[in-house]
């Protein structure tokens, strides 16, 4: 294990809810995702992190909601992308073959955020540093969502509602674009790709132009 990958460990805790990853899957993304996440994933499956704050996920099963947010985007003739990670409340981690980090989106308020991301790296072949560090540089603080009083909405979620199994999240119901609240109240454990797919529908998406955290 690299001392990245390590250090996130160190950060997020055991994982949880691991699913194995099948050989046919990790030979349907070679040459598609860097080799190191391949790794990890042979290493350490999809499985959820800091409680289930965060999750690494299968990007063939997330594949609607791609389409759903980005399918008829310009950023789906920029690169092409796969999502492979998301946060509790649904935020999504979207990676570039050409371009690595460089796309993340907050369903729940319909905004996309583009950077550079790793471009420079992969184009100069160190796509497997540009994996590792991208997990060495993620926090806690990335993954939360804040109520309507800026207040943290993870732990109060995870003590009411309970912990997350592979394939839910926390969503607001109804969603903020129905005229929904962020509050605890209106917190609910979904179906994650269905849901997402749903917030999809609701309102066009935003592109912003700084990273969430």
């Amino acid at each position: 294990m690299d001392e990245n990958f390590s250090y996130f460990l160190e950060q997020m805790g055991p994982a949880i809810d691991v699913n194995n990853v099948p050989p046919s899957t990790i030979e349907r993304y070679r040459g598609k995702l860097p080799n190191q996440l391949l790794t990890y994933w042979e290493e350490h499956g999809w499985s959820g992190y800091a409680d289930g704050l965060f999750w690494t996920v299968n990007p063939q099963e997330y594949e609607p909601v791609l389409e759903a947010w980005i399918g008829d985007s310009p950023f789906m003739e920029q690169d092409a992308y796969h999502i492979i990670g998301r946060t509790a409340f649904g935020g999504l981690y979207f990676w570039g073959e050409n371009t690595g980090n460089s796309l993340q989106v907050l369903p729940w308020d319909a905004l996309a955020f583009p950077s550079a991301g790793a471009a420079p790296y992969i184009a100069a072949g160190r796509g497997e540093e540009a994996m590792s560090w991208f997990f060495s540089t993620l926090e806690r603080a990335d993954f939360e969502l804040e109520d309507d009083n800026q207040r943290p909405l993870f732990t109060p979620a995870l003590r009411k509602l309970g912990r997350l199994k592979r394939g839910e999240m926390y969503g607001f119901v109804p969603a903020l674009a129905l005229g929904g609240t962020a509050t605890i109240d209106h917190l609910q454990k979904v179906q994650a790709v269905e849901h997402l797919v749903i917030l999809a529908q609701l309102a066009p998406l935003r592109v912003m132009q700084s990273p969430f955290g």
